[in-house]
């Protein structure tokens, strides 16, 4: 049997509607198919004109207001100096009921997404070439080559696997995950389009335009006669002073390959970065000891994301890409 509060309309409206007739509840109750008791206390609240139950709210809609005018414009702000801020206003109310009153308002604490520090320049630009790209085809973008380069470590911090322990095993070293102050990292460079992905490089030293001349000629140009073989492309790079480098410009220019036009710091607009993520989330729950294991899980795990993209069974719903060029597309027209 139903409650009173999961009664549906049409039991409602037939319940109003037999009860307006003069039958008994018994009958209401099953005509409507609900339990007697649900009869009655819908009838009784019908005839009382109560609509809820509860004490009546101790702020108005005004000083409600006042509260979500208060938390636009400090979002940052915790409950505590949100509440010092609106009872300041005037408003007489607990913590709690400005925690509720928020949470009434749809407003939830949540970590805030990290993008790049841009100016109005950098906003601008940004602007222009998503409007200079939106008409961009699907097989255009699929001439795109996108690549960048990017540092793994070890220890990953708060991320990570969660752990099944019982009370008392906290500090079992099962249980613990390790942490160490300067932990081993790699650096490493990768391309990826909407035929797959290329060969990684790992890198030695500090990227500057001779070394990234290297990583174009070993490994950039066979990642292309891999994914396109003879047919036309276009490099996608960041610009970092390695790429943008009046050298590395050059170099693109003797090598016939054009290289597509990047607004700056804005690495959220890169596919490949999507796909380093997939492979860091990938890799943590391998938990590699040393700078040689990383290695061989990035590659490992590469080489997994190969055989998805050569078999086109890219899946969102698992948090990989439905289609390697479906996010150049989003990411890199609007």
């Amino acid at each position: 049997m139903r409650k009173t509060a999961d009664l549906t309309v049409d039991q409602k409206t037939t319940i109003d509607t037999l009860h307006k007739e003069g039958k008994t509840q018994k009958v209401i109750a099953k005509e409507a198919g609900c339990s007697q008791s649900s009869v009655s206390k819908h009838i009784n609240r019908e005839a009382k004109g109560r609509k809820r139950c509860g004490r009546k709210k101790c702020t108005s809609n005004r000083e409600n207001r006042t509260l979500e005018r208060i938390v636009k414009q400090n979002p940052c702000k915790n409950v505590g100096e949100i509440h010092k801020e609106w009872t300041a206003a005037g408003v007489s109310a607990s913590r709690t009921t400005t925690h509720r009153r928020m949470q009434d308002m749809g407003f939830s604490c949540r970590i805030p997404c990290v993008k790049p520090l841009l100016n109005n320049r950098q906003r601008q630009k940004r602007l222009a070439w998503a409007k200079d790209k939106k008409d961009g085809t699907a097989a255009e973008w699929s001439k795109v080559m996108f690549s960048d380069e990017s540092q793994f470590y070890i220890s990953f911090g708060n991320q990570g696997p969660r752990v099944w322990r019982k009370r008392g095993e906290a500090q079992n070293p099962r249980c613990l995950r390790s942490s160490v102050k300067f932990p081993q990292s790699v650096m490493v460079w990768g391309a990826m389009s909407s035929a797959g992905v290329g060969p990684l490089c790992f890198l030695r030293s500090k990227v500057n335009a001779a070394v990234y001349q290297d990583v174009l000629e070993h490994f950039m140009l066979p990642a292309a006669d891999q994914l396109y073989g003879d047919a036309d492309l276009i490099s996608q790079q960041d610009l970092a002073p390695a790429h943008s480098a009046r050298a590395t410009s050059t170099w693109f220019k003797d090598h016939g390959i054009p290289v597509l036009n990047w607004p700056a710091n804005s690495p959220d607009r890169n596919t490949v970065e999507n796909l380093w993520g997939i492979v860091k989330k990938k890799i943590r729950y391998a938990r590699p000891n040393n700078a040689e294991e990383l290695k061989a899980t990035i590659r490992a795990t590469w080489a997994l994301i190969t055989s998805c993209c050569s078999a086109g069974a890219w899946n969102t719903a698992d948090n990989r890409i439905e289609h390697p060029f479906t996010v150049a597309l989003v990411l890199g027209c609007y």
